[in-house]
């Protein structure tokens, strides 16, 4: 976390004014719009909570933003080979029904930082928050909807997160959508236990 350790702040998205800098983009339209316009409204409906990455030097200067939110993993609507793999590290007395979870809901980083593995920094950093001891939630799990293209994949994947599903087939039927339907989004989970 080099970048964002030596060069940013953390600050909550309503101490920074995201909905005036409209310089913030992360050349996703309906990212930026989220981030801009909709986040503050996103957190009075107390659905998630949204935090920027400052500029030391220029606070005005966003470098990169996510919302993260409750979650969970309910296991009883997977599939069985799903179930194994997330009770695998989990002692049978304390395996349950669901698992908490924090939900990534959006991440974005502003075209001007993108390229600087600052994503891959604000992952690291996400991870590290919830298996902290100062954390004051239980947290097993971080889990994603990442957009269903190979590079935002790529992208969790490379930082350790696995598709819940092993296919979009698997997926849709879960959703109950037809098989042959392209998904948005696939769902990504990441085990905080292989960090304790």
């Amino acid at each position: 976390m080099a970048f964002l350790i030596k060069n940013c702040l953390l600050l909550e998205a309503s101490k920074t004014d995201l909905t005036i800098s409209k310089k913030f983009n992360c050349g996703d339209q309906e990212l930026t719009d989220f981030f801009t316009e909709k986040s503050a409204l996103f957190k009075s409906q107390l659905f998630g909570k949204t935090y920027c990455f400052v500029l030391k030097a220029l606070p005005s200067e966003i470098i990169a933003a996510f919302t993260i939110s409750n979650g969970s993993i309910h296991l009883l609507s997977l599939p069985n080979n799903r179930k194994k793999i997330l009770n695998q590290t989990v002692p049978r007395e304390k395996q349950m029904r669901q698992y908490p979870a924090v939900l990534i809901g959006r991440l974005g980083v502003d075209v001007k930082y993108q390229g600087k593995k600052i994503g891959d920094e604000i992952l690291d950093f996400i991870k590290l928050w919830f298996i902290d001891p100062q954390n004051k939630t239980g947290c097993r799990y971080l889990i994603v909807e990442g957009l269903n293209d190979d590079k935002t994949i790529t992208f969790y994947t490379r930082n350790g997160f696995k598709p819940i599903f092993s296919t979009e087939i698997q997926e849709a039927t879960y959703y109950k959508l037809p098989p042959e339907h392209k998904l948005k989004t696939r769902l990504l989970f990441f085990d905080l236990i292989v960090l304790i």
